[in-house]
């Protein structure tokens, strides 16, 4: 069963703005605004993690959704703080990086099952989102995929490009050898889950059994969404 309020699959935002459907999809479910959290996926960049969860907060600001507080977790981050700040947030963010290195924060916190049961809106950029999958990718380190926070059977890829078909090859690739659905994602989009039912906002590729197929629509993803085996 999904604990989460929400979750939000994001690719990455170059303008450093949320578009308007995310914005309104943020709106109806960030009501309760006390504490954001984002865990960084470079835990020793201390400067880095600063800056960009700086950034990102203000994006947040800019459509009218600020926080009371917000922090960051991060390797100067005792563990027993981190497990506090993670009960306490009404919003976990999970920053785009480095994907092994910050799942690897997230164990060496003792965050994993704090996340797991969190019943606040949890989101994702990029690695952030790739972690909250039950299987993982981070092609850039391995083409097989390893157990992830299991928030959902969502497996992302970011940052696509239409014009990039190496990629894409590869992914149609991985999704053969692996049994593995991948969802594609153009920066600007996302994939929110909700009660276990999809909705998608930009463009999403869906490649499956080695096929890259038309954009996936929400009904195709429902059946993947339920992580309660993790």
């Amino acid at each position: 069963m999904m604990n989460a309020q929400l979750l939000g699959f994001f690719s990455g935002f170059p303008t450093h703005h949320f578009p308007a459907g995310i914005i309104k999809r943020l709106r109806e479910e960030l009501t309760v605004r006390d504490s954001l959290v984002f865990v960084s996926a470079w835990p020793s960049d201390h400067e880095r993690n600063d800056s960009d969860s700086a950034g990102m907060y203000a994006m947040f600001e800019e459509c009218d959704m600020p926080f009371k507080r917000y922090g960051v977790i991060d390797n100067r981050t005792a563990a027993v703080d981190a497990r506090r700040l993670i009960r306490e947030a009404s919003c976990i963010f999970l920053m785009g990086g480095h994907a092994v290195r910050q799942f690897q924060l997230i164990r060496d916190k003792g965050i994993l099952d704090e996340i797991r049961k969190s019943t606040a809106v949890i989101l994702g950029v990029s690695a952030g989102s790739s972690n909250m999958a039950k299987r993982a990718l981070d092609i850039w380190e391995s083409h097989v995929p390893y157990e992830g926070l299991g928030l959902a059977d969502i497996t992302i890829k970011a940052h696509i490009t239409q014009e990039n078909q190496e990629l894409l090859q590869t992914l149609s690739r991985i999704s053969m050898e692996q049994n593995l659905p991948i969802c594609a994602m153009e920066d600007e989009s996302a994939i929110f889950v909700k009660e276990n039912k999809v909705t998608c906002v930009g463009r999403i590729l869906l490649i499956s059994n080695g096929n890259v197929g038309r954009e996936a629509i929400s009904g195709q993803l429902d059946a993947f969404v339920d992580g309660s085996s993790v």
